[in-house]
């Protein structure tokens, strides 16, 4: 569906985007991870035309973005919502569905179906700006969808809502996916990711570091298990982590041992017997840890 080969660009000395490679698959929800300025905001930009890359191409069902018809082919939820707040969500829908050349008679259906598909149909007729930021959200990505998209691309689709908001817009995005819609999520929420994505690529600097699916990033931690220990002696906890053959990180301010063998949290406290524990706790390896040590290095 999406293909980007080679794309490097530079604002003046400062190179946004480095060599970047990846493809999004035809209905998968590809997920690109990455800190505040890691350089998914300009990747998206290069992939709508918004901006030249000075190095690589860009191809969306075989076709350059620059095209007509790439146009139809993709739509784009921004990270702020540009809506016209003193309209209602249907003549939002309306005005855009305009500008994509719909027939007033396809606009008509195309309206009414996106405000069923994002659960706006009884607020129509509602000023924008006396909706709720989650409604704002879901009303963004219906006009994203009125023209019919096989590709809609999601820049920090659920920055700044509450947490019933952002579960609303993780079902709505398992929707489009049922629906056989492409969706290219950018995020710095792991959950949401790990939730959502079929294939993760962890972008920093501008550069591809290491792209897959959960299960086979999973595979750049040699552990089962990772143990988040609590101690006033933690000199002593590392000294025994070490003769057991764990690993040490830190989490913030967790203290954290690799598991390499799946262990009980009963045989756990027992392997660091005689060391005073505030707290333990076992998790599996989660995308944080992954994309902690993914990153750590560069």
């Amino acid at each position: 569906m999406l293909w980007l080969d080679h794309v490097s660009k530079k604002f003046g000395d400062r190179s946004v985007l480095s060599d970047l490679t990846f493809k999004v698959r035809p209905g998968e929800v590809y997920g690109l991870l990455g800190p505040n300025g890691a350089g998914k905001t300009t990747t998206i930009n290069t992939i709508c035309n918004l901006v030249k890359p000075d190095q690589g191409s860009i191809r969306i069902l075989d076709r350059r973005p620059v095209s007509e018809a790439t146009k139809a082919l993709v739509g784009i939820v921004p990270q702020e919502n540009l809506l016209y707040r003193s309209l209602t969500c249907a003549e939002n829908l309306h005005f855009f569905a305009r500008i994509y050349g719909l027939s007033q008679v396809k606009r008509v259906e195309r309206v009414y179906e996106c405000l069923k598909l994002v659960n706006l149909l009884d607020r129509a007729d509602s000023i924008v700006e006396n909706l709720s930021g989650g409604m704002q959200r879901r009303l963004s990505i219906a006009l994203a969808l009125v023209h019919q998209p096989k590709l809609v691309i999601l820049d920090e689709p659920t920055t700044g809502l509450d947490i019933e908001s952002r579960y609303e817009i993780w079902d709505l995005i398992r929707l489009l996916k049922t629906q056989g819609i492409t969706v290219l999520l950018t995020t710095h929420l792991l959950e949401e990711a790990e939730h959502l994505c079929q294939r993760i690529g962890i972008i920093k600097g501008g550069k591809l570091l290491k792209q897959g699916t959960l299960d086979s990033l999973s595979q750049c931690i040699s552990a089962a298990l990772v143990a988040l220990v609590d101690t006033p002696q933690p000199d002593r906890a590392t000294a025994r982590a070490e003769q057991l053959g764990f690993p040490l990180r830190h989490y913030g301010r967790d203290l954290a041992f690799w598991v390499p063998q799946p262990m009980s949290l009963r045989e756990l406290l027992a392997a660091f017997e005689g060391i005073e524990l505030t707290s333990v706790a076992l998790q599996p390896v989660r995308l944080e840890h992954v994309y902690l040590e993914i990153t750590r290095s560069v």
